[in-house]
């Protein structure tokens, strides 16, 4: 396999363009097995308690739909611009997986900047879901089962 290095600064995609001499490094992926499945009311309790530490907001969480991103430190760039905050990781999840109204947690991500300060997928999903006292061990699965799949959600009407 060989690995070649090319400049994307010039070139746009969907309107983001690359700095001069921007790099791209693979980050550290760890997909969750057994994948978590949360309550979707404990997902909104994550999304709830990472905005109350928001990055913009002198916190260490950044909150989207599809997961959290951890950072090092809040944002203290020009306009609200990460600035010299570093990006550790990210969890990822999906909803209404493995049925409706409830979450799956299926990835833990650490970036280069995470793993030079020490973070590993296990630190990041830990981060992540002490926000709200739910811990990365043992009871970190609030269902005793992933529940059964809507036999009718597959379903294609003709």
């Amino acid at each position: 396999m060989a690995l070649q290095v090319v400049s994307l600064a010039h070139h746009s995609t969907h309107g983001l363009r690359l700095k001069e001499g921007a790099v791209a490094v693979p980050a550290l992926a760890s997909h969750v097995r057994p994948a978590l499945v949360l309550a979707e009311r404990e997902t909104r309790e994550l999304l709830s308690a990472a905005e109350g530490c928001d990055v913009r907001q002198e916190g260490r969480f950044s909150s989207g739909p599809a997961g959290i991103q951890v950072w090092d430190r809040p944002f203290d760039g020009p306009g609200g611009s990460s600035g010299s905050a570093r990006h550790l990781g990210s969890i990822d999840w999906i909803y209404d997986t493995p049925t409706k109204h409830y979450v799956t947690i299926y990835r833990a991500m650490v970036t280069q900047a995470g793993c030079d300060s020490g973070q590993s997928p296990l630190t990041i999903l830990a981060a992540v879901l002490a926000l709200t006292g739910l811990s990365a061990d043992g009871n970190r699965v609030t269902l005793p089962a992933a529940p059964a799949r809507d036999p009718f959600r597959a379903l294609v009407s003709a």
